[in-house]
C-alpha cells in the first residue's frame, strides 16, 4: 500500500483537491472556540491539515507516503502555516496518554485484523473531553465510482464504530449518502459513515 500511495501523491495535481473535506469543515467551523491539538492519520497531501493549521490548531499529521508528504508541506508553505507530518505505519506510532483533543478519521480505512487495536490506540490518545470526528466508506459504497475500497473488510457499518469506539460518548453515528467533490478521486455520490464521539473520562488502554 505504500508504493500504491506514493504512486497516486506522485501526479502532479492535488489528487483529492486541497480543499478540506466539508464534514470536517463544518465541524471546525461550528467550534472556533476550542482549537487544541489534532491528530490526523492518514492524511496524504494535507488539505485537511493545513486548513486545520489556518484555523488555529495544532496539527500532528501521519501517512505511510513520502509523497504525500511533500506535497502537504507544500501546501502549507503556500498557504503560510506550520504542520508536523510524519511518515510512519500506524502500528509505530508512539501515541501517548491524553494527548489530543481532536481525532479526524476522514476515509481512512484499516485492514480488520488491526483495526480494533488502532482504534483503541485513537481512544487512548484522545483527552478527556477530545473529540474524535469520523467519515469513512459504508459497505454500501461497494459498487460506487465515487472513490474508497471495493472491499467489505477495509469498509466500516455502524456496529463496527459502535464496538471499536464504546468507550466514548457517541453523540452522532449514522450512514449516510453524499455528494463526494474532492479531486478526481472522490466525484459523486458515496455512502459514508459518519461519527462524532467524545471521551468523556480518561480510557486506560493497554
Amino acid at each position: 500500500m505504500k508504493e500504491f500511495w506514493n504512486q497516486r501523491y506522485a501526479e502532479p495535481e492535488y489528487v483529492y483537491g486541497t480543499e478540506p473535506n466539508e464534514y470536517f469543515r463544518a465541524w471546525l467551523d461550528a467550534h472556533t472556540h476550542m482549537p487544541g491539538r489534532l491528530f490526523l492519520p492518514g492524511e496524504g497531501e494535507g488539505r485537511n491539515a493545513v486548513y486545520a493549521a489556518q484555523k488555529g490548531w495544532e496539527v500532528f499529521a501521519l501517512d505511510q507516503s513520502e509523497a504525500g508528504k511533500k506535497k502537504a508541506l507544500q501546501l502549507a508553505k503556500e498557504k503560510e502555516v506550520h504542520i508536523h507530518y510524519e511518515v510512519t505505519d500506524i502500528l509505530a506510532y508512539p501515541f501517548e496518554q491524553d494527548s489530543f483533543n481532536l481525532i479526524g478519521l476522514f476515509f481512512f480505512h484499516l485492514p480488520q485484523e488491526i483495526r480494533t487495536q488502532v482504534h483503541q490506540q485513537f481512544v487512548r490518545a484522545l483527552k478527556p473531553g477530545g473529540v474524535l470526528l469520523a467519515e469513512l466508506f459504508s459497505p454500501r459504497q461497494i459498487g460506487k465510482t465515487s472513490g474508497g475500497p471495493q472491499v467489505r473488510e477495509l469498509l466500516y457499518d455502524l456496529d463496527d464504530m459502535r464496538q471499536d469506539f464504546k468507550e466514548l460518548d457517541i453523540q452522532y453515528l449514522g450512514e449516510e449518502t453524499i455528494q463526494l467533490n474532492e479531486g478526481k478521486y472522490h466525484e459523486g455520490e458515496a455512502a459514508v459513515v459518519r461519527l462524532i464521539a467524545q471521551k468523556i473520562k480518561p480510557v486506560i488502554v493497554y
